[in-house]
């Protein structure tokens, strides 16, 4: 199987966490167009560079359920703002009051940003195998990593042995006419279930999978974890519940930095091979170049965003644009920039599958 990746996995994880970070921040409709417009591009531009991929529900259809559904909770629970388009009778709980235009402005508003981060996760789905998400799993997360890899695995292999056993039972004149119809297909796969459980499991051990001596087990790399979560805590309650800004943040930066330290001296004791490894190319570095800057306008502290802070409350106003802003969030627009066709040709691969 032809594996295609035309932006190395890091850099996607980083257009990801920027696309996030931007959803999360700001609640102006105008810069949520603009960003899930960058998302739809990005999405447009890799459509073509993959196999297409099955999804129970588009990013598409998902928006045209999820925002209408979102407004309607909002202004049922919500009972603010001047606009006032009905009332509801006040002794029905939670949702009894004035149902206003306001609330369910916002509520559109909150339900674009879902439809969003699910626009975000798909976009990256489709352009990244799962295999490629799977190895950026820190060396030190090795179990869960082969735990994520067998679990994603298991969907398809067991929708094409139910299709095998619904053939063959069709060739010896099976038909499914009412439940008990059914008994046939689902015995053969839950039996063979079982046996490629017990192969793998079997398999695994003889591999020794997990069998690390106690002697090995790092003590001191735990305690640093704990330490530094507890660090990143403290610092973070230091910024908001007493204000003090520098001292929370050095006491984050301490305790994320023992975090990564740790994890690195645990990752360091696993062995690890690379059949082959993804280059960096200036490709990449353009997309985490574009990415950084967006991220930069709608988290990085010191900046006027004022334009993202968007209430409809008390009275529904027009929105305001940050004409800045707006322009970094064009840097999402990273990995449509690219090429395909060279691309293609330049970071190539075959998997054997």
């Amino acid at each position: 199987m032809v594996e295609v990746i035309a932006v190395h996995p890091v850099a996607w994880v980083g257009w990801l966490v920027a696309v996030l970070v931007a959803l999360s921040t700001t609640r102006n409709p105008l810069h949520l167009v603009l960003i899930l417009l960058g998302i739809a591009v990005v999405n447009v531009s890799i459509s073509g560079r993959r196999e297409a991929q099955y999804y129970p529900v588009s990013p598409l259809r998902f928006a045209l359920y999820v925002v209408p559904l979102s407004a309607l909770f909002n202004a049922a629970t919500a009972h603010f703002g001047d606009t006032v388009l009905l009332r509801l009778p006040q002794g029905l709980p939670v949702i009894g009051g004035a149902v206003t235009l306001e609330a369910l402005v916002y509520g559109a508003i909150n339900g674009l940003v879902l439809s969003g981060i699910l626009a975000a996760f798909t976009t990256l789905n489709q352009a990244l195998p799962v295999s490629a998400l799977i190895r950026l799993i820190p060396r030190a997360f090795y179990p869960v990593a082969v735990v994520v890899s067998i679990g994603v695995t298991f969907v398809p292999v067991t929708m094409r042995q139910f299709q095998q056993i619904r053939d063959a039972q069709a060739v010896r004149g099976h038909r499914v006419r009412g439940l008990r119809d059914w008994l046939p297909l689902f015995l053969p796969l839950l039996v063979g279930g079982l046996e490629r459980a017990l192969q793998l499991a079997e398999a695994m051990t003889a591999r020794g999978f997990a069998s690390v001596p106690e002697a090995r087990r790092d003590t001191l790399a735990r305690t640093a974890i704990v330490s530094g979560l507890a660090a990143v805590l403290g610092g973070w309650l230091l910024r908001l519940v007493w204000g003090a800004e520098a001292l929370g943040l050095g006491f984050m930066l301490i305790g994320g930095g023992l975090i990564v330290g740790a994890l690195w001296a645990m990752g360091r004791r696993v062995p690890r091979t690379t059949y082959r490894a993804e280059p960096w190319t200036w490709r990449d570095s353009v997309v985490v170049l574009g990415a950084a800057v967006a991220l930069a306008a709608f988290a990085l502290p010191g900046l006027d965003r004022t334009a993202l802070i968007y209430y409809p409350y008390p009275a529904l106003s027009p929105p305001g644009f940050d004409l800045a802003i707006g322009v970094a969030t064009l840097g999402l627009l990273g990995p449509a920039l690219l090429s395909p066709s060279v691309a293609m040709v330049e970071r190539g691969g075959v998997d054997v599958q």
